[in-house]
């Protein structure tokens, strides 16, 4: 992937020697620190602070996933599988394969809200 003039989503092998040849498994999506301040959950959003299910207009997404496979080709994943630890707080929602958007997820949420306390 690049975006401008960098690279984004390319490490070369030489710094996972383990994963010179091959990887089992890839992930896309997000991650949110939850220290439960005061001993609710954080505040602090995932992508917009938006949940998948509003889509295009608010939610965040990733689009178009694909994957190097041994002969160096962009193919598409395979399978996809989703998992929320908390999808009270955050969710993802993936959508079928589109001609122009790839394979593609909606994810997010605004973290504490009156169904995360």
């Amino acid at each position: 992937l690049q975006l401008g003039n960098d690279v984004v989503g390319y490490w070369p092998t030489s710094l996972f020697t383990n994963l010179a040849n091959s990887a089992l498994t890839i992930q896309w999506g997000g991650e949110v620190i939850n220290l439960k301040p005061n001993g609710q959950h954080t505040t602090t959003q995932m992508g917009s602070g938006h949940f998948p299910e509003e889509g295009f207009k608010g939610a965040s997404y990733f689009k178009n996933l694909q994957v190097v496979d041994v002969s160096k080709t962009l193919r598409s994943p395979g399978t996809l599988y989703t998992f929320s630890a908390n999808p009270n707080c955050y969710r993802i929602l993936l959508e079928k394969c589109s001609d122009a958007w790839g394979n593609y997820f909606y994810y997010g949420g605004p973290g504490r809200n009156a169904n995360c306390p």
